[in-house]
């Protein structure tokens, strides 16, 4: 039976399934509850100001729950950017393996975006931003799951496939040790831009010049995207705040013109690497619990960093003051203690970013992909636009 989410024992529902079907699964790390939850609380989630969501959960005979999605439309993303194919979103998708019941899912994702003038939907992805709960594990699946990404089976991208999906983008995650040499040319870069760039790590007491220069150079360099919003101010502070009781001010690195900030690489502790040992809620309990395990973790010397985001503003791009960067954060993330560096969301859309992860030697590690279906079945597909 398929049931909207009305309810909070629907909700629940809806928020248990993936551990109780992955329970067996030694790498499996499940996402945090309430950020999951939060995705669906208009208190929230500011894109339900000007969108809306829903959710299903499908039961077996006895009442069971066997698969759940969540279908959701932001208008002011179909408005700007979508205007000859408004497109919505299919995201938490999980299911036994079992393609009718798949496809009963996907159904009522479909017919419900489509009543509200869809004519596409891209899934599995957030309905919010593509830094969490974005994408459809295609490769990896041996490895934990990183903080904010989901562990998929095998046997869901058949599911996704045999549906009518078809390939929108790929996303990589990729992974090189600390302790690696960097290539000769990073430590000519830097001694060249010694006198014309400083390259410091933020200060954790100076958030506010953190948030400034973040929303600086993030606006510069990435808003200029496809599906990337300018970011505001109040934005970049919100950010920070959320960002303070996990952050290591050793991993956020930015590179200076005079006092204009013109390139950063911002990195946080690999989070799960704490949370697989505090659960799913984090509740007081769990909350006690993730301080705990957070010390513990942070005095280790074989730590993992996760690479949030990298970008240089355009005028600077090309000068190699991104290598020189680099060179000073390698340092110091040896100096600190970590072993390893996971860089998330790369897509394949993005050609300059991954000659660039290639130039500092990481390998890809996980991908997923992101999934287009064009309700007009005659209609031709085309994959997502690389970025010139």
């Amino acid at each position: 039976m398929l049931l909207e989410v009305v309810d909070a024992r629907l909700a629940r529902m809806f928020i248990e399934l993936p551990a109780r079907l992955h329970a067996a699964v030694p790498n499996y790390i499940g996402p945090l509850e309430n950020e999951v939850e939060a995705v669906f609380d208009p208190a929230k989630n500011p894109k339900l100001q000007n969108g809306e969501c829903a959710r299903w959960v499908l039961t077996d005979a006895n009442g069971q729950a066997v698969g759940r999605v969540a279908a959701f439309l932001n208008r002011d993303a179909v408005d700007v950017k979508n205007a000859d194919l408004p497109t919505g979103g299919l995201g938490f998708f999980e299911c036994i393996d079992n393609q009718t019941a798949a496809n009963q899912l996907f159904d009522v994702a479909r017919l419900w975006l489509a009543a509200r003038g869809m004519q596409a939907m891209d899934g599995p992805i957030n309905f919010g931003e593509r830094d969490r709960f974005w994408g459809l594990l295609i490769e990896g699946y041996d490895l934990e799951p990183n903080y904010g990404m989901f562990w998929h089976p095998a046997y869901y991208r058949p599911l996704f496939e045999n549906y009518g999906f078809e390939l929108y983008f790929k996303q990589y995650t990729c992974y090189r040790t600390t302790a690696a040499e960097l290539h000769p040319s990073f430590a000519k870069r830097a001694e060249e831009h010694a006198g014309t760039y400083r390259f410091a790590h933020a200060r954790k007491q100076d958030a506010e010049k953190l948030a400034q220069d973040f929303h600086h150079v993030y606006n510069l360099a990435w808003a200029r995207h496809s599906g990337v919003k300018p970011m505001t101010l109040d934005e970049a502070r919100k950010i920070v705040k959320e960002m303070k009781p996990v952050v290591d001010e050793r991993l956020l690195w930015f590179a200076y013109h005079g006092e204009e900030p013109v390139a950063f690489f911002i990195s946080l502790p690999e989070l799960n690497q704490i949370f697989k040992h505090v659960g799913r809620r984090l509740n007081l309990v769990g909350k006690l619990r993730f301080l705990w395990e957070q010390r513990r973790y942070m005095q280790r010397r074989d730590k993992k960093l996760f690479g949030i985001i990298y970008g240089v503003v355009p005028e600077h791009q090309g000068k190699g003051v991104d290598a020189a960067m680099l060179v000073y954060a390698r340092q110091a993330f040896i100096d600190a203690g970590y072993a390893e560096i996971e860089m998330n969301w790369i897509g394949d859309f993005n050609p300059r970013m991954l000659v660039t992860t290639r130039s500092i030697g990481a390998k890809i590690l996980k991908t997923h992909a992101t999934y287009r279906y064009l309700f007009d079945r005659e209609r031709p597909f085309e994959r997502m636009p690389i970025i010139r």
